[in-house]
């Protein structure tokens, strides 16, 4: 079961209508297998194919969180090039393994957006440190997931994930309507809502959606990539670029850790832990969709591997002011579309990572893109973030009573926290912290839900394991498949 969600590139277009690589009967079709190691000359391109598809993914949820944090304005560039280092890191490392640490498998690491509306909030109740420090501590928790696979996946079934994936899809999208109106500040600003900047934001848009809907293969990998590179240049040629920033940029650094401090706030922690275990879930599918490239299922190893790499290299993000990396699903289409499933084409895409992490020019270039252009590309992204889990409850959950009562009741109480967040002012502010949420909110009432309401069995059902997770008693669940 296909469970890559938060990354939607590969449910924005290369999942939908790919040509398969895999066989119908589970044969292996791949052209360069995990270990092959394709020339020098082809793994190149192929490897900066990997950071195309993932680039806008990843460095867009720092670029927003720094303009949405005040105490971080004019800080995107140093943020940007930490986004870069710690994806090209993590990345090298899935790859190429440090002791228990990594897949072995090209698994493409990044920033998640799973995180941004949360540490939005935190960063703006508590600051930047309160935001770096709960990704610190909570890390551990999806180290710990590694250890009790079958534990974690079975009070997380589709239904829960999918409810979760929508919320987050929906709660990013006033902020993706600001930045397309120009100004992730709000209403407030002036420029707010112009026709230029609604005009720059509604050019990606056209474009990205064009050559989503009217093209095929890499193109469309690429489409939001490339929506943006379009709006990009239109808003040079208006004069509204400002490349002061780009000037005055080096051409190396070195990274600062721990730059803005850490702070340590219960409720911020709590917040992201939940969090964690969902990314953890997402990586679960996204080892599974990378392995059933070359004919089999992943293994123990691999998938104990991966998920421990999500948490080691959250933490080292944290300390190197990222925020939590996860794997990258768009890659995990890339890699069952071309065939060229090779760890090697990975680790040199991380390399490529990490040397434009290390160039701030590169990361000033980026930082200097007009809100309204990021906008238009975030705005597609975060509506397809709900799309996406739309259809994992429509591929996996039979919508009947009990289960449409979760999905209602779970929707209802995390989006009304988010639209009305007075309903908590009478409580700590912890309290208001944690379940402010709409995630949290509606994310652990689907999980209670689940798991209290008659007819659901936690843990039983077909589409609740990845392959490789089962629990020991395989017979038992083989048996109930047969019936």
């Amino acid at each position: 079961m296909y469970i890559g969600w938060i990354n939607i590139f590969v449910h924005f277009g290369f999942y939908m209508g790919k040509n398969e690589v895999a066989g119908d009967d589970g044969s292996s079709v791949v052209q360069y297998g995990i270990e092959d190691r394709p020339p020098l000359g082809e793994a190149i391109p192929l490897g900066i194919q990997h950071v195309l598809a993932m680039f806008l993914g990843n460095v867009a949820p720092p670029l927003i969180l720094a303009g949405a944090v005040g105490s971080v304005t004019g800080q995107t560039t140093f943020l940007v090039q930490m986004a870069l280092i710690v994806a090209g890191v993590g990345t090298i490392i899935q790859a190429f393994p440090i002791g228990p640490v990594g897949a072995r498998l090209p698994i493409v690491m990044g920033t998640s957006f799973a995180f941004l509306g949360p540490l939005i909030g935190i960063g703006n109740q508590f600051g930047i440190a309160a935001v770096f420090g709960a990704a610190l501590v909570a890390a551990p928790v999806e180290i710990g997931m590694a250890f009790s696979l079958d534990r974690f996946r079975s009070y997380f079934p589709p239904l829960v994930t999918g409810i979760v994936v929508m919320l987050i899809g929906l709660t990013l999208i006033p902020t993706g309507m600001n930045y397309a109106a120009g100004a992730s500040a709000g209403p407030s600003v002036e420029s707010y809502g112009s026709l230029l900047n609604l005009g720059l934001a509604g050019l990606v848009l056209i474009v990205t959606v064009a050559l989503n809907q009217f093209f095929n293969g890499f193109v469309r990998v690429i489409s939001v990539f490339v929506g943006i590179a379009v709006g990009y240049v239109a808003a040079l040629a208006v004069g509204v670029v400002d490349f002061s920033a780009v000037a005055s940029a080096g051409w190396f650094t070195v990274p600062v850790p721990l730059k803005y401090g850490l702070a340590f706030e219960p409720s911020a922690i709590l917040t992201v832990a939940f969090l964690y275990i969902i990314t953890g879930v997402e990586t679960i599918g996204d080892i599974s969709g990378t392995v059933s490239a070359v004919g089999r299922d992943a293994d123990e190893k691999e998938f104990r591997g991966g998920l421990m790499a999500d948490g080691v290299m959250s933490i080292f993000g944290a300390i190197f002011n990222a925020m939590p990396n996860t794997s990258f699903s768009q890659n995990v289409g890339l890699v069952n579309f071309t065939g060229v499933a090779s760890r090697y084409v990975a680790g040199i895409g991380g390399v490529a990572l990490l040397a434009l992490g290390f160039v701030p020019k590169v990361g000033a270039v980026v930082s200097a893109m007009p809100d309204a252009v990021l906008g238009g590309g975030a705005l597609i992204l975060f509506a397809m973030i709900f799309s996406s889990g739309a259809r994992i409850i429509n591929q996996n959950v039979t919508l009947n009573q009990r289960n449409s009562t979760i999905l209602a009741l779970s929707m209802a109480l995390g989006l009304g926290v988010a639209f009305r967040p007075e309903v908590l002012q009478q409580f700590p502010t912890e309290i208001q912290t944690l379940f402010g949420s709409a995630l949290v909110t509606g994310g652990i009432a689907a999980l209670v839900l689940n798991i209290i309401l008659p007819g659901g069995s936690v843990g039983v059902g077909e589409t609740e394991y990845s392959p490789g997770l089962r629990p020991d008693d395989d017979d038992a669940l083989d048996a109930v498949a047969d019936d």
